[in-house]
């Protein structure tokens, strides 16, 4: 995690400053948690990148920890650049296209980083023991022993991901957890909402190809960023009776940020998500970018 209250910004003129928030706490009776999260400013302050992965977390997922590090930093590494690019880009509508391809193309980066450092940490340290070896046949050199394709069920993790500028949000996601978007009259909106709860099936970075089965969502702002975004695990959203109540948190969070300043949210937080991990039992992380307005020339 950053830490309390990092504030991107406010960089050149008519950049949108941000402070973010991240809290993380231990699901109840777990020996440790099986979540990451991170909240950055890239490119001098003109753009966030805010992510969360959630491990599995199960029996045959006993090493879903080290997943869920992987997925935030392999996201982090690729979303770095695509964050500055985007703050570059801003309003001009003609770089927009490849903007959007280049995001079309991020999760299979994603992934591919992924599968590549977990199927390296296995080789070295296999999940299920010393994996066995099958024959293999070429032309040239006939039977040749090589190892058959690591499992990484072990290593399994859920992974959001946002790109935040003043300008437009980008966000990817890949199994359960929630985005929020919290608007100027304070409406929240979830743009990569799946509907109900599945129990505990969730798409997979474990999975082949995992990119073919991540949600995006792309959309520009016309009137500035929106005041609050916030990204969670599932363990934060299933602590409430029902999904509206979850949505009513996310936006009274917004508005305790406006009235009472994002500090003093940010040392509520860890006691907000440990009343939560107590009610769902999960591991309960969470991260988010709230616009800062700009200070009166009377309070500098």
């Amino acid at each position: 995690m950053t830490g309390p209250e990092t504030t991107a910004g406010p960089g050149p003129a008519g950049a949108a400053p941000w402070a973010l928030l991240d809290g993380a706490v231990k699901g109840v009776a777990k020996r440790y948690s099986q979540d990451r999260g991170t909240a950055l400013p890239v490119a001098g302050g003109r753009a966030v990148v805010l992510a969360v992965a959630d491990g599995h977390g199960s029996a045959a997922h006993f090493r879903s920890d080290l997943g869920a590090r992987w997925a935030v930093d392999e996201f982090t590494a690729c979303a770095r650049a695509f964050a500055a690019e985007a703050a570059r880009v801003g309003t001009d509508a003609s770089g927009w296209p490849a903007l959007r391809e280049e995001a079309r193309r991020l999760p299979q980066q994603v992934g591919h980083r992924w599968h590549a450092r977990a199927t390296l940490y296995d080789s070295n340290s296999p999940a299920h023991g010393a994996r066995s070896l099958s024959l293999g046949r070429t032309p040239r050199t006939g039977p040749r022993e090589h190892p058959h394709p690591p499992d990484l069920a072990a290593y399994g993790s859920t992974l959001i991901g946002t790109v935040l500028t003043e300008h437009m949000l980008f966000c990817w996601q890949l199994g359960d957890g929630d985005i929020v978007l919290v608007d100027s009259s304070g409406s929240p909106h979830t743009p990569l909402s799946t509907g109900p709860d599945m129990g505990d099936e969730t798409d997979s970075l474990c999975e082949p190809e995992p990119w073919r089965k991540m949600r995006s969502h792309w959309q520009p702002f016309t009137g500035g960023a929106p005041p609050c975004v916030l990204l969670s695990t599932d363990g934060l959203s299933k602590s409430f009776a029902d999904h509206q109540g979850f949505l009513d948190f996310a936006t009274g969070l917004g508005d305790r940020a406006a009235e009472q300043g994002v500090a003093a949210v940010q040392a509520q937080l860890p006691d907000w998500l440990g009343r939560a991990a107590k009610f769902s039992g999960d591991d309960t992380t969470l991260v988010g970018a709230i616009t800062v307005p700009p200070q009166r020339s009377d309070e500098r």
